[in-house]
């Protein structure tokens, strides 16, 4: 595998990792296509092209109650809507893959002649990544509405304590000066 090649793969590994909690060993959701291809060109399963030691896994779509159901939907069941059991997808159809890019922590392989393939992650699925990082970032309107609460009660403090103060009887002690300004003689005391 070339260099590029495999810190392009790294970085995408690293990324599903940090983000989205995926641990080694890795799972790797199969289909029929790519167990295929696999299998034409001699090719090992997804541990070079991840770096790291693999499971494989296939779904039950050819079992006797659920025949059926297509190896598609089969596999987009498994995975729902946010992949929980955390499963890199191998597959070669491109639409499956176009599919499940569009699912937020779904990291995709292929293969290509003699080599496999890490899809890096799509823009959705940075974009996903961003915005939940952003959003603890953000206030929810219960605490918008508390903090506007708050400052207005703050401001009608102010308000008053500026009124008592014009009118003289403000609580000011002559005594009490501002720290810098006791006793200042103007020049440095510390050399060094």
């Amino acid at each position: 595998m070339r260099f590029k090649k495999q810190k392009r793969h790294r970085k995408t590994v690293r990324f599903f990792s940090v983000c989205f909690g995926f641990r080694q060993p890795f799972k790797v959701l199969c289909d029929g296509t790519f167990v295929h291809h696999l299998l034409q060109n001699d090719l090992t399963p997804a541990e070079k092209a991840l770096s790291a030691p693999v499971k494989l896994f296939t779904t039950r779509f050819n079992a006797p109650p659920l025949c059926c159901v297509s190896a598609d939907a089969c596999i987009e069941d498994v995975i729902g809507e946010n992949n929980l059991e955390h499963f890199f997808v191998a597959t070669q159809d491109a639409d499956l893959r176009k599919k499940l890019q569009k699912v937020p922590n779904v990291p995709l392989i292929f293969g290509l002649r003699n080599a496999l393939f890490l899809e890096q992650p799509s823009t959705f699925q940075r974009d996903f990544v961003k915005s939940s990082e952003e959003k603890p970032l953000h206030l929810t309107e219960k605490e918008f509405k508390a903090l506007e609460k708050r400052t207005s009660i703050a401001s009608a403090n102010v308000d008053e304590e500026d009124l008592v103060d014009e009118e003289g009887l403000g609580r000011h002690n002559p005594g009490l000066l501002p720290h810098n300004t006791r006793n200042y003689s103007g020049k440095e005391r510390c050399k060094g």
